[in-house]
């Protein structure tokens, strides 16, 4: 099998006369941390939405393990393995921390019956979800309900959620969008965390260049919806074609983020 656990080959997203990606191409190997970054309208979401399957794309054909995904409904994509977030925080805030991620794991389950079960009779999921609580760092507030989380915790429910789905390709999209400063490290870690358990690729668009650069194995640079650059998070920070494309603020939260790093 390929070290490349998806592979995009032209894709390309036609919206009438607005071409929201330009024939990307992007290998993303199995179980590094693979970022996408670039400015507003770049058309890093329109991509994930094509890797995810929320959008067909006009032309150009996608690869996941090997075999061409490009016609894949949404919802086979997430039984085969690839998990996704969203900028907007997507829980059940009335029911509990425990409760959300079970039922994140009974929907994985090919026998929709499974969702309707005697929870007493779902041992298995039961302990997947335990599971998944303890992977995203909410081991401790499995009874509180979710609307009682901080924002932060939040996101790592739904990171939670999405782990137990058992996804081989987690596709995180703006994961620390409307998070305090200070809440940032901690789901940061917890991203850092869940790719070291072994088995996962995660791939990450986000505005925050502090984490884009502590925990990715490589970043691609989107601009007006094509490939500029690709590299690992050293070869970015000093490449000419993004300095030139960047001299404003990202260009500088980036060589900043180089800096700390």
């Amino acid at each position: 099998m390929s070290d490349y656990i998806l592979q995009a080959k032209n894709l390309r997203k036609e919206f009438g006369s607005l071409i929201a990606v330009r024939d990307v191409s992007i290998n993303v190997e199995r179980g590094h941390l693979h970022s996408i970054i670039g400015p507003n309208g770049a058309g890093k979401t329109t991509l994930f939405n094509l890797l995810s399957g929320n959008l067909r794309p006009t032309s150009g054909e996608l690869w996941y393990n090997g075999k061409n995904i490009t016609r894949l409904p949404l919802h086979r994509r997430a039984h085969i393995g690839i998990g996704r977030s969203f900028q907007i925080t997507n829980i059940f805030p009335t029911r509990t921390v425990f409760e959300n991620v079970r039922l994140a794991a009974q929907a994985r389950n090919r026998d929709l019956k499974a969702v309707f079960t005697v929870w007493g009779r779902m041992t298995s999921l039961e302990l997947r979800a335990f599971e998944a609580i303890d992977i995203a760092q909410l081991t401790g507030k499995e009874r509180m309900l979710a609307s009682a989380l901080a924002h932060g915790d939040q996101r790592k429910l739904e990171l939670a959620m999405i782990v137990a789905a058992n996804p081989e390709l987690m596709l995180l999209d703006e994961p620390t969008a409307g998070m305090a400063t200070e809440q940032v490290p901690e789901v940061i870690q917890t991203i850092d965390h869940i790719r070291q358990q072994g088995h996962r690729t995660v791939m990450l668009v986000e505005h925050n260049m502090s984490v884009v650069m502590s925990v990715s194995d490589r970043i691609t640079v989107m601009h007006h919806g094509s490939v500029l650059a690709e590299g690992t998070p050293k070869e970015i920070s000093e490449s000419h074609e993004v300095q030139q494309a960047y001299l404003g603020e990202l260009y500088s939260d980036l060589m900043e983020s180089a800096r700390d790093g």
